[in-house]
């Protein structure tokens, strides 16, 4: 079988504050930015790489999520525990660098197993291994 990630969702609050996260901080190529009825869908990815992609999303857009569930969503990015991506990259001390020196919010500090953690303008958590091309 030959299986690839095509695309991930993750959650976004703020299309801009996402949007200078992902692209401005991390390089990523915006690929789409789709709106409708007021929401907005973003699709980046790593650049040169439009294979994989992580579509930022209204959360809880779907059909059929009802009032309770999107409550339920909300208090969740709020903590910080609705959802996540694990992230690589060759040079992790660099990526740590500009990500502390922009503000973002530390989770993890690069430790003995070569990884990092912060959260993006929604909470989520991004998980940065480092992993040589």
């Amino acid at each position: 079988m030959d299986i690839s990630l095509h695309s991930a969702f993750l959650p976004h609050l703020d299309p801009e504050a996402s949007l200078a996260f992902y692209r401005d901080l991390l390089g990523f190529e915006v690929l789409s930015d789709v709106g409708h009825d007021g929401l907005r869908w973003i699709t980046v990815a790593p650049a040169g790489r439009p294979g994989t992609a992580i579509v930022l999303e209204p959360p809880a857009a779907e059909l059929g999520v009802t009032e309770p569930e999107r409550r339920t969503v909300a208090e969740m990015m709020a903590k910080g525990t609705y959802a996540a991506v694990v992230l690589a990259a060759a040079d992790l001390d660099a990526v740590f660098a500009r990500l502390r020196e922009a503000g973002a919010e530390l989770v993890e500090e690069p430790g003995e197993e070569r990884a990092c953690a912060f959260r993006d303008p929604a909470g989520n958590l991004v998980r940065i291994v480092e992993h040589a091309d």
